[in-house]
């Protein structure tokens, strides 16, 4: 017999009231996996973009399908071949088959890793798309070093925070870009620069050319990543999770644009972990909403404003 579980269901391309909560049969375990009975997903940003559609013609999907990579949970059952994990274990990471939105979703054992006591389920669902997402982009793509300069944009968000903290751990100097609320959060997470964006150019704090920053991480895009290009040291690097920077303004300024849409190595999420524990690195959750209210989540996901990363609360 199979077993039914509920989980959130698109059929098609559209506005959140595609999210349906339904019944579907619990997942198959493959080798190197796990089941995983989730107790909390991230929303990210991407999960409204591919439901409206603003990837299909590259990406397209196959309907139905569950959303989420995200997840915090208990594991239910191990599959052929899992050898560091065990039934009871209580982790965090990411499924490459997505379906987090579930109850309980499957993901291979590399991606994920035992959850620090000092983190709650809901704030350790935000450190797949959160911390490892910032580490990819400093570390891999950006190759920040100790003594480098590095601006931060979006620093209050659910990449941003930990970019802040994790540069700060590497050993650089980080400006911050965030609204008015934010600016005390940011500053608490280490940042020696904060800057409003209200009341405040960018440009102004991080300095021009040979005076500018060695790196910029954009989470925000547009406007603000066109003129981000201005304040990097020749030979500078602007990494961005949004979209492929201008080659040509790279190239007028003789600086390097990358688009980081990359995963770290599975042990970036042990090294991750262990600066939790240690008290090094710090999860932050914006808001809690259940599996019911998906389409509530995303619809908060989707304004682009706030602090910390948006969670479904599944299971306690």
């Amino acid at each position: 017999m199979t077993t039914m579980i509920k989980a959130i269901r698109v059929h098609q391309y559209g506005g959140s009231e595609e999210l349906k909560l339904e019944q579907i049969p619990c997942p198959q375990l493959s080798a190197g996996e796990v089941l995983v009975r989730v107790h909390a997903a991230a929303v990210l940003p991407i999960e409204w973009k591919v439901r409206q559609g603003m990837f299909k013609q590259f990406r397209p999907l196959t309907f139905p399908y569950t959303p989420g990579t995200s997840l915090a949970g208990v594991v239910a059952a191990v599959g052929p071949g899992v050898t560091k994990l065990k039934v009871g274990d209580a982790v965090f990471g990411r499924s490459a088959n997505g379906g987090t939105y579930a109850e309980y979703a499957s993901a291979a054992e590399d991606y994920l890793a035992v959850k620090p006591d000092s983190l709650s389920f809901d704030e350790a669902a935000t450190i797949s798309g959160g911390a490892l997402t910032a580490w990819s982009a400093l570390f891999d793509s950006g190759e920040l070093q100790a003594g480098q300069r590095v601006l931060v944009h979006g620093a209050a968000g659910g990449v941003g925070l930990f970019a802040v903290q994790l540069a700060k751990w590497r050993g650089a100097e980080v400006i911050g870009t965030c609204g008015t609320d934010n600016t005390a959060f940011v500053s608490s997470l280490g940042a020696d620069h904060v800057v409003d964006y209200a009341v405040e150019r960018f440009e102004d704090a991080a300095g021009q050319g040979a005076h500018g920053v060695d790196l910029v991480l954009d989470t925000v895009g547009g406007d603000t990543q066109s003129r981000s290009f201005s304040v990097l040291k020749p030979g500078g690097r602007i990494i961005s999770l949004v979209g492929q920077p201008s080659l040509e303004k790279a190239e007028e300024h003789g600086v390097k644009a990358i688009f980081s849409n990359k995963l770290p190595a599975p042990e970036a999420l042990g090294q991750i972990a262990e600066l939790i524990a240690e008290g090094l690195l710090l999860a932050f959750v914006g808001a809690a909403f259940p599996l019911e209210e998906a389409a509530q989540a995303q619809d908060r996901s989707q304004t682009g404003h706030g602090r910390g990363r948006i969670v479904l609360h599944i299971a306690d």
